[in-house]
This record gives C-alpha cells, sequence and structure tokens, in this order.
C-alpha cells in the first residue's frame, strides 16, 4: 500500500496524525498500570496506521465513545475507532469492521427479568453511556422501555445501582468486571447485540483516504495483526471481525 503526498496530508493536514482514542471500553483500550499512558489494541492499530503513513502520532484521549466521535467530527482528531452506527455515519466513513464485541444486560440478582426479550416493556429503564452505540442502538430498538443515561460507559452500574434503574446494558466483559466488583447482580444470558468496531474518519478527507483506510483494516485483520494484539492485551468477549468479502 503506497502512500502518496496528497494521502498523507489528507490523513495528518497539520503534520501529525491524531488518533481519537477511547477509554471508556476496556476491550479497546485503557491506562497502562505502569505508566499511566494509552494501551491496548486501538493504540497498537493506530500506531500501525501512523507508521504506514510515514508520519508522527498523537493519541487524542476521551472518556466516553460521545466524545471520541465528536472530536473527529469537529477536527479535533483525524480519524478514531468507533462503533458502526447509521446516525454517526452520516459524518464519518467507517471501514468494515475489525473487532466483534458483544452487548450484555445487567440486572440485580433478585430482579424478575430472565431473558434479554424481557427487557422491552413499560416500566423497565434502561441504563446506558451516553453517546455509547448502546445508546444509539436502544434508543432506535426500545419500543416500551425507557433509556436513562450515565456520563460514560463506565459509569453505567454505578449510576444503574445509584438510581435504582432496572437494567443496565454495555460491553459485556465491562459488565462482569461490575458484577464481580459491586456483588449482588447478574448477567442476562446471551447478547441483545453485536457491536462491529471499526475505524473511521470524516467523509470530506476524500475518497483516497476512505479507501486507503479500509484497506489498511483488512490487512490488518488479514496478517493476525488484530489477533495478537487482542491475545496480547489479554482481551476476552471480543473477536476478530471476518474479512470483508471482494466485491
Amino acid at each position: 500500500m503506497s502512500v502518496s503526498a496528497s494521502l498523507r496530508q489528507a490523513f495528518a493536514p497539520y503534520g501529525c496524525l491524531r488518533a481519537s482514542i477511547n477509554l471508556g471500553n476496556p476491550i479497546l483500550a485503557g491506562l497502562d498500570p505502569a505508566n499511566g499512558k494509552p494501551c491496548g489494541v486501538s493504540v497498537d492499530i493506530a500506531r500501525a496506521l501512523a507508521e504506514r503513513l510515514g508520519v508522527e502520532l498523537e493519541l487524542v484521549v476521551w472518556d466516553a465513545a460521545g466524545k471520541s466521535v465528536e472530536a473527529v467530527q469537529l477536527d479535533q482528531a483525524d480519524f478514531g475507532f468507533f462503533a458502526i452506527d447509521p446516525k454517526r455515519g452520516e459524518q464519518i466513513a467507517f471501514t468494515d469492521a475489525y473487532v466483534l464485541i458483544e452487548g450484555a444486560y445487567l440486572v440485580s440478582e433478585h430482579s424478575s427479568l430472565r431473558s434479554n426479550e424481557e427487557v422491552d416493556r413499560p416500566g423497565t429503564r434502561v441504563t446506558v453511556g451516553k453517546g455509547s452505540a448502546y445508546d444509539l442502538y436502544l434508543s432506535r430498538e426500545l419500543q416500551q422501555a425507557s433509556i436513562e443515561r450515565a456520563p460514560t460507559s463506565p459509569a453505567v452500574v454505578e449510576h444503574f445501582l445509584t438510581h435504582g434503574h432496572e437494567v443496565a446494558a454495555g460491553v459485556r466483559q465491562q459488565l462482569e468486571a461490575d458484577a464481580l466488583r459491586f456483588g449482588g447482580l447478574r448477567l442476562l444470558p446471551g447478547r441483545f447485540m453485536v457491536i462491529r468496531q471499526a475505524m473511521g474518519l470524516l467523509r470530506n478527507r476524500g475518497d483516497e483516504a476512505q479507501s486507503f483506510l479500509a484497506g489498511f483494516v483488512e490487512e490488518m485483520k488479514a496478517s493476525g495483526f488484530v489477533a495478537d494484539a487482542l491475545n496480547r492485551h489479554g482481551i476476552k468477549g471480543a473477536s476478530v471481525a471476518p474479512l470483508q468479502e471482494a466485491g
């Protein structure tokens, strides 16, 4: 994949490639306890992209998905790692997915809810991270239950407990960890959605940049880079997305 001057300009018009990193999704990024610096699957991929383009990398770090998306939309970052969603797609051009993540529901161990299908009923309040993929998806899909928004995805379970809501929704891995931390909670079996996590940049960066990024993601999957990154960071609850079918 050769890099032209115009392509480099499209990705890094300010000379440095700015990656929007969301620390609110523990499957993709977090802070290294040894040095406090961002690390994780998305950080590794961002570094690989910067190396491929031959430019310096700057990590622009956020605590929530909505803020990470907004950073790209407001030209505070050049690209990011986002769950594919039609609302976000109005401004952002997505690659195909590189990772698949399960979305799950968490309830009190005393809850009468036993299945995902029982959640959407009158009187059920579902806590989600504001602006997260779960917020966008459930806001469209739930017909009878109501949505309650925590400031960030990592704060969902605490918000759910503090306000006495019936259901918390989010990344399975995060919910499992919080269930152990708080106690008295259980996950509903199965999943209510699969998040297709992709890379994206503003559509106005041009067709050449969009095509390059799409090809880069397919190469990262095919080469084993994404799988190696998931293993290296000890990530459970996520899998490498299938390669995009030709044509």
